[in-house]
């Protein structure tokens, strides 16, 4: 018997009734060989941190453009921060603590520069319009590697599922749902008030008196709801009063921070550098590197130009937008 063998045993006897065992996933688009160690989420899970595209989001905004100081977040650190609360919330319920970890190291490898304002500039340019989670599944799928990572389809579902309308057809794809909400509202807090664009006295006080003053009693009452209100059921959600804090503390965030006028100015910039390179790279697609260039042929022009700007990191996307409309510093005459 094999290591991955005993691991799947494992699963069974261990985990719940609703949890996904490796053995029953519905596999991969390109079937191939199990590996003798690793389950096939585990396998998911070393592929995605492995990726160039994980690489990447140390260099990609969270909240704040490019911020001087070394404690705010990135969008990695906010990807470790959710894959933490997915797996807590996960091995809580007794579910695939795996397959969480790999839904939510990979939720966010298709978020484009500059953060949601990136993501914004590109669903009015594209004419099929432009969603991050959906770009995601798209990196996993197809452009890492130029032939996707052949991900599980659990793992590529969860990823699609982690915002929008559509919901996970798995509960671990479920905890990061929700790990993906806690995360953000809470490190956003954190980096806001750090920044000065809020100070601590101006959180909601009915917020703070349900769901606790500082930051870790936050968390913890939100992960310890899930878990109590969704043991050994099938599904998993916040009980109401829980549910209708954290949404009112996100309604706080959107309108104190995330349409705060600073940041409102500087995100009209970040959009036009958006909207210049997506003209430019139109009109001059051998311009881009030779991988994107290839992808015009088969998927097209405006969806090879929009995959290249949303692979872009934000310091990337500057230095490429600069080069673009400054002048080249005069050294001599070639």
């Amino acid at each position: 018997m094999t290591i991955r063998e005993k691991w799947e045993q494992e699963e069974q006897k261990r985990l719940s009734p609703y949890a996904i065992k490796s053995v029953d996933s519905k596999g991969r688009e390109k079937p191939q060989e199990d590996c003798e160690i690793r389950t096939a989420f585990q396998r998911d899970r070393d592929r995605i941190i492995h990726c160039k595209s994980f690489r990447r989001l140390k260099h990609k905004t969270q909240v704040f453009l490019s911020p001087e100081g070394d404690h705010y977040r990135t969008r990695l650190t906010h990807t470790l921060e959710v894959s933490q609360v997915a797996r807590t919330i996960a091995r809580g319920l007794f579910l695939n603590e795996d397959l969480a970890e790999a839904i939510a190291l990979g939720h966010d490898l298709g978020h484009t520069p500059f953060g949601h304002t990136g993501e914004r500039a590109l669903n009015r340019l594209m004419p099929d319009g432009f969603r991050h989670n959906e770009q995601s599944l798209r990196v996993v799928e197809k452009l890492e590697n130029g032939t996707g990572l052949n991900l599980t389809w659990e793992v590529r579902n969860g990823i699609l599922t982690h915002c929008g309308d559509e919901l996970p057809q798995t509960l671990e794809g479920m905890c990061v749902r929700y790990a993906d909400r806690i995360a953000y509202i809470n490190h956003d807090i954190d980096d806001a008030i750090r920044a000065g664009v809020i100070a601590e006295h101006m959180l909601p006080a009915s917020c703070l008196e349900t769901l606790g003053k500082t930051h870790s009693a936050r968390i913890n009452t939100m992960i310890k709801d899930i878990i109590y209100n969704s043991m050994d059921r099938d599904y998993v959600r916040m009980t109401s009063q829980i549910q209708e804090s954290t949404d009112a503390l996100r309604d706080f965030m959107f309108k104190e921070v995330y349409h705060n006028a600073w940041k409102e100015r500087e995100e009209a910039k970040c959009e036009k550098a958006v909207e210049t390179m997506f003209e430019r790279y139109c009109e001059h697609p051998t311009e881009m590197p030779i991988e994107y260039v290839q992808l015009v042929y088969t998927d097209g022009l405006e969806r090879a130009v929009c995959d290249y700007i949303a692979c872009m990191t934000d310091r990337y996307a500057m230095k490429t937008y600069r080069d673009l409309v400054m002048p080249a510093a005069f050294t001599s005459i070639p």
